[in-house]
This record gives structure tokens, C-alpha cells and sequence, in this order.
């Protein structure tokens, strides 16, 4: 089974995407980068912060996720870098870079895909 692990960005979360609820939404539909598991069993393992800018802390947060779980048998299959990393953050690659070399599982970029064209519309 599947063991998803989102990474968004400190900044946005629960600030700007209130609950991050469009990840969750994006995953449990199986639409935008989550469709690669449409019809298979897979399980949202939790939602991580970059650990603020410019990501210094990413790969430690990492790391505490494999150290926290692995007594419960329950480690990450592969990691998912959110919009508001991707789209928004002026350290995006930084941290894709980052967490794509110290990772050690596929790094997926992209979670849900409700992005607004344009919010004021």
C-alpha cells in the first residue's frame, strides 16, 4: 500500500489554504498528481511543513518522519510537494532539490489541482 507524505510551505498553511483542505480534498477524489493512485489502496500518512524559508529544516523534518514512524511500521512510500511550494515559493527549487536528494522515495511534484484562475473574479 501507498503511504503518501505532503510537503507544503510553512508559510501558507493553515494560513493561506486553511487546513490545507484542497490537498486532502485533491487525494481522497484521486485528482490532480494523486490520480497515479486512482483504484489502488493508498493512505495519506500526514502533512508536513518545509520548516520555514528558506527550507533549512526540510530534510531534518524528514527525518524525525522516518525516525517517529518506523517503530509503527508505518514509513512514507512517497513524498508530494505542494502547490504552494511549486507554484508560489521563491525557494522552490532549493527544497524540491533538497528533498529530492535526501528523500530516498519518489518525490511526486504536485498534490491537488485547484489552483484559482483568478480569486477576485
Amino acid at each position: 500500500m501507498e503511504k503518501i507524505l505532503i510537503v507544503g510551505c510553512k508559510k501558507a498553511m493553515d494560513d493561506v489554504c486553511i487546513g490545507c483542505s484542497r490537498c486532502l480534498v485533491g487525494f481522497n477524489r484521486r485528482e490532480g498528481a494523486f490520480e497515479r493512485y486512482a483504484g489502488e489502496p493508498a493512505e495519506l500518512m500526514g502533512l508536513l511543513n518545509c520548516g520555514d524559508c528558506p527550507g533549512a529544516t526540510v530534510v531534518t523534518r524528514l527525518a524525525q518522519v522516518k525516525l517517529w514512524n518506523a517503530p509503527l511500521s508505518e514509513l512514507p512510500t512517497a513524498v508530494h510537494v505542494a502547490p504552494c511550494i511549486l507554484d508560489h515559493c521563491p525557494h522552490s527549487q532549493t527544497l524540491l532539490a533538497k528533498i529530492k536528494a535526501k528523500a530516498g522515495i519518489p518525490v511526486v511534484e504536485g498534490t491537488h489541482p485547484y489552483l484559482p484562475a483568478n480569486i477576485f473574479a
